[in-house]
């Protein structure tokens, strides 16, 4: 008898939060196998797989910079993934490889949908999705690209205790800015501050945020990189300074919340009264700059001037989607992770 795999696959669209047990549905069948293989392909079991706030907007049926997730399809997502066999020139079986296999356990991917994981000193195998992965590489191609923070900048940054926030904020303090982070919750808030670096961090849910928030940025604001959207959007544009940048990341406050955008941010004015510059990107948009910005994270790792923090979710594939939940619900500090199986060197 052959071995059995989990998927995870897309039951309904999601409304509001997603629900654990009834948005996607755990379905068990027969594991693919290397006599299935075709030329360039191979099979990867999947070790730690990544859950990233962007996936929210997979699942709805709207359209975006990619087709929505289709009811009854194995929900998207990377792992890292030992080879398990191999029809590519490019790695053989025992490599690791960074693969868009999906939510599942067991998977056929083609060269088009894995890259070889390659660790720099001073790194571990989650960091091929972490800070040297696509995570990484979100905020150092909206800096390099759109952002261009310079030295003496005051830099703000909105979900700054997340794996992408939390890289934006280092990059800025490596280049000589001024940081404030914002985050949900002091503990989050000691961690920028202490640990990481930032100048000042600001808990959100504190009934003084707005009063803070000013105090702050006495010189107001010269680049403004948006994870949530929403409220704190709107404060920060009216603490922009004259041609600030705003990078566009995410807007994860209303992800789950259909209709708590309608209205709109209602002062975008500023934008035109103070010139700014305000950009989204999707880090696919950038992909020819992935090996430059990933030696230069590598090195800010290596020279210790980089730091990183996970939170991994363990229980196998079936707890990915009480951990998707988790990670809107603001439980996880930096990169989330669901461990599916434990990486063991050979």
């Amino acid at each position: 008898m052959g071995r059995e795999n989990h998927s995870f696959k897309l039951a309904v669209r999601p409304e509001a939060d997603v629900v654990p047990g009834k948005t996607f549905k755990l379905e068990t069948s027969p594991a693919p196998t290397a006599e299935e293989l075709k030329d360039g392909e191979v099979l990867v079991e999947a070790l730690y797989l990544s859950l990233d706030p962007a996936m929210r907007g997979w699942l709805n049926d709207t359209r975006s910079y990619m087709p929505p997730v289709a009811i009854g399809e194995t929900m998207r997502g990377a792992a890292i993934s030992k080879v398990l066999a191999s029809k590519s020139s490019k790695v053989k079986e025992g490599d690791l490889v960074n693969a868009f296999c999906g939510w599942t356990e067991v998977a056929i991917v083609n060269e088009e949908q894995f890259e070889v994981v390659e660790l720099p000193k001073g790194s571990k195998v989650t960091d091929a999705l972490g800070v040297l992965g696509l995570t990484g590489l979100t905020a150092w191609t909206g800096l390099e690209h759109i952002g261009k923070p310079k030295a003496g900048d005051t830099v703000v940054v909105s979900g700054a205790a997340g794996a992408t926030g939390s890289v934006v904020g280092q990059i800025c303090k490596i280049k000589g800015c001024k940081v404030i982070g914002i985050a949900g919750s002091d503990d989050k808030c000691a961690w920028l501050k202490e640990e990481l670096g930032f100048d000042a961090a600001l808990n959100y849910k504190s009934t003084s945020f707005r009063e803070d928030f000013k105090k702050a940025t006495p010189d107001f604001i010269d680049l403004y990189w948006d994870n949530v959207g929403g409220e704190i959007l709107e404060m920060a544009l009216d603490r922009a300074k004259f041609r600030a940048r705003f990078v566009m990341c995410g807007s994860i406050s209303g992800y789950n919340a259909p209709g708590k955008e309608s209205k709109g941010i209602r002062n975008l004015f500023q934008v035109t009264a103070q010139r700014i510059h305000m950009e989204g990107f999707i880090v696919f948009d950038f992909a020819q700059d992935y090996a430059r910005g990933r030696k230069e994270l590598s090195g800010w790792l290596e020279e210790g001037k980089l730091k990183r923090k996970e939170t991994i979710a363990r229980g196998g594939l079936k707890a990915a989607d009480q951990a998707f939940l988790d990670l809107f619900q603001g439980k996880n500090t930096g990169k989330l992770l669901v461990e599916i199986k434990p990486y063991e060197k050979a």
